[in-house]
């Protein structure tokens, strides 16, 4: 056990060493140790660690966490120890040149290694970072409060030590890096630098998986991105899907999250993400809303996925078109959550921010927008480049589908 002095009285109790076994566990140990992931999430989403924001004590405290829980899981440390430390210099003035009293922002990346003695690399990351007391990223209009990011992504991060503890209880062929990320909220701080500056080769890592907000499975439905990374994908992903999962398959490699990182080195990606909701970057995204049997069953999944590939050779990297990549040049927005796990014809919301462009409008909660002036809204792309069209102070009128009715309002962009 790391002797982190206070920090390990904080967080002792939410840890279980399992000592690592050198022989595969039977079909009924290696069941999902729900109590853990349990504990996992509800430490890393708890107050005392104030919202983890990179760059503070939260997070050094997270951090320490996960060390200790890689060291119990059996993980070897890449290097000296666990951590990958950066530092960041934060722009005071985005609209400005970068100056020397601009402040510096140091996070710490955490990563272990499942040595099996091959010379290819598989790595499973998730952000443990998130936004502090807010208000920056924060979609909270109140009083500063601590944003305790039980889904976004202390979700994700329970997700892969409860990987890391399957993987390392078996006998396979590729080794396994186990990546917290930090930074991610501020923009990939933490994987972008990861792969500026790779603690091992990255031409021998044969791909990555994301996992960025896993904890809110609802009617199996959710998003599963860089589909188009490898021709493995799809069909591997089909043919795993035992669970009833209805996953909208997005092929593009490029998205908010880590995996994106890794997807611009040239490296097959996966992303898993179960939809946004109203608890998105406020306050109120906390422990007592994690779907955990979700989480089982995504991690089942994923590892059927794993399992399948440790027994091929090394998998091939795919380009894919990047439709975000598209100048999407908007003033003004709607003020509403998107669905992004909607798959019919428009764009689904799932949340109107209060006293924004929608809610003055009368736009509610579970409205399809299907046209916004004389455009048609198909998907989230031709929704996002519709508000290309648009300035503030301008009025259009904008048509919902709301049951099985057309709805048609007007609206004025604030």
């Amino acid at each position: 056990m790391r002797h982190c002095h206070l920090i390990v009285i904080l967080f002792l109790a939410f840890i279980s060493c399992t000592p690592k076994v050198s022989q595969p566990l039977s079909s009924t140990e290696q069941d999902i140790h729900m109590p853990q992931i349990k504990a996992d999430v509800k430490f890393l989403s708890s107050d005392a660690l104030e919202g983890r924001e990179v760059g503070t004590q939260g997070e050094i405290i997270a951090s320490e966490y996960l060390a200790t829980r890689f060291e119990c899981i059996g993980l070897q440390p890449i290097g000296e120890d666990y951590f990958q430390h950066f530092s960041v210099q934060k722009r005071s003035n985005p609209h400005a040149d970068p100056s020397p009293d601009d402040p510096t922002v140091n996070g710490r990346n955490v990563l272990g290694l499942i040595d099996n003695g091959n010379e290819n690399t598989i790595v499973l990351g998730a952000h443990y970072d998130h936004l502090g007391w807010g208000p920056e990223g924060s979609l909270h209009t109140g009083e500063p409060a601590i944003h305790n990011g039980a889904d976004d992504n202390a979700s994700g991060v329970a997700m892969i030590l409860e990987l890391a503890r399957k993987l390392s209880a078996e006998k396979l062929n590729y080794n396994y890096v186990i990546f917290a990320f930090s930074g991610e909220e501020k923009g990939l701080w933490g994987s972008n630098y990861f792969t500026k500056n790779p603690l091992f080769d990255l031409d021998k890592v044969n791909y990555m998986m994301n996992f960025d907000m896993v904890g809110r499975l609802n009617e199996k439905k959710m998003a599963i991105y860089g589909t188009g990374t490898s021709p493995v994908w799809l069909p591997l992903l089909n043919e795993k899907n035992t669970y009833g999962f209805q996953s909208k398959m997005e092929a593009s490699g490029v998205g908010p999250s880590d995996h994106t990182s890794f997807y611009l080195a040239d490296i097959p990606v996966l992303q898993f993400f179960t939809g946004q909701h109203e608890d998105y970057h406020r306050p109120s995204d906390d422990y007592e809303k994690i779907n955990f049997d979700g989480i089982e069953s995504i991690t089942n999944y994923v590892y059927s996925i794993i399992l399948a590939i440790d027994k091929k050779e090394k998998i091939s990297f795919t380009k894919t078109k990047d439709d975000s990549a598209e100048k999407m040049d908007f003033k003004v927005t709607l003020g509403v959550i998107p669905d992004y796990l909607f798959t019919d014809k428009g764009m689904r919301i799932d949340g109107v921010r209060e006293g924004k462009t929608a809610d003055v409008a009368g736009i509610i909660k579970g409205d399809i927008v299907v046209k916004m002036g004389d455009l048609e809204i198909v998907d989230m792309m031709s929704y996002m480049k519709a508000l290309g069209a648009f300035e503030v102070g301008q009025e259009t009128k904008v048509v919902v589908k709301r049951g099985e009715e057309l709805v048609e309002t007007k609206v004025v962009f604030q």
